[in-house]
């Protein structure tokens, strides 16, 4: 891992842009740390710099609660190299919504497999990198961003203790009987009315989760529409779990 740029942001908080060989990404810290703090991996859709203004807003309130944040690209997203196998399953699907149809497995299992199976252990990477901070101490907490990268990482990131998933991305079935796997507390957030999310596939993976804790906050509102207020119960969550 090498800091290619910093800057001092509102709060006190130091972001700094890194690379992890080919893997680009951003780290918010407390200014001044008396202590190595816990650390949460903040997920996304993909397009580091299209979600930048959203990701350092998150990662605002998260260092306001004694956290480190940090993102990393997802492959075939942003400045990466495309997955042409990808692309083309993100146009199947996006044609099968617009046309009303179901999406079928087959394009799901395209568009996300790939995905897991090379972001995941670029994630495992980037925590082995930043845990080796003096400012960083782990435990280590994820939140947010496709849904099924959240779930494997649960299951086989033994340093995750907690993790806030957003019901609101279509996943492989296979995902199911890793959900079963799950142990950790979960907190998880539904838009019902999810315009890009089957809402019933959601519900049976929270139910699949075999997590003895585990929370559903269901709201109404389309993807975007998280309300503000739910970071309040996420703030908590973690602090119960990564404090």
């Amino acid at each position: 891992m090498h800091f290619t740029s910093e800057q001092r942001l509102d709060g006190d908080v130091l972001e700094r842009q890194f690379a992890l060989g080919e893997v680009p990404g951003v780290l918010w810290t407390p200014g001044t740390v008396s202590a190595p703090v816990p650390l949460i991996l903040l997920g996304h859709p993909g397009g580091l710099g299209k979600m930048h203004p959203r990701l350092a807003a998150r990662a605002l309130g998260t260092v306001a609660e004694g956290y480190a944040a940090a993102a990393i690209e997802l492959p075939g997203a942003g400045d990466r190299p495309r997955l042409a196998a990808v692309d083309q399953a993100r146009a199947d699907l996006q044609r099968a919504v617009k046309a009303g149809e179901p999406v079928s497995d087959e394009i799901v299992e395209r568009l996300v497999a790939p995905l897991v199976d090379q972001a995941v252990p670029e994630w495992q990477a980037t925590v082995d990198a930043l845990l080796a901070l003096p400012e960083i101490g782990g435990p280590v907490g994820i939140a947010g961003g496709v849904t099924a990268i959240g779930v494997r990482m649960a299951v086989v990131e033994p340093r995750i203790a907690a993790a806030v998933l957003f019901a609101g991305s279509y996943v492989p079935r296979g995902t199911f009987d890793e959900a079963r796997r799950v142990t950790i507390p979960l907190h998880v957030l539904l838009q019902w009315d999810d315009e890009g999310n089957d809402r019933q596939q959601a519900l049976d993976l929270f139910d699949a989760f075999g997590s003895i804790e585990k929370t559903l906050h269901a709201n109404m509102g389309g993807h975007t529409g998280v309300p503000q207020f739910e970071g309040e119960p996420a703030n908590r969550f973690f602090a119960r779990h990564l404090k």
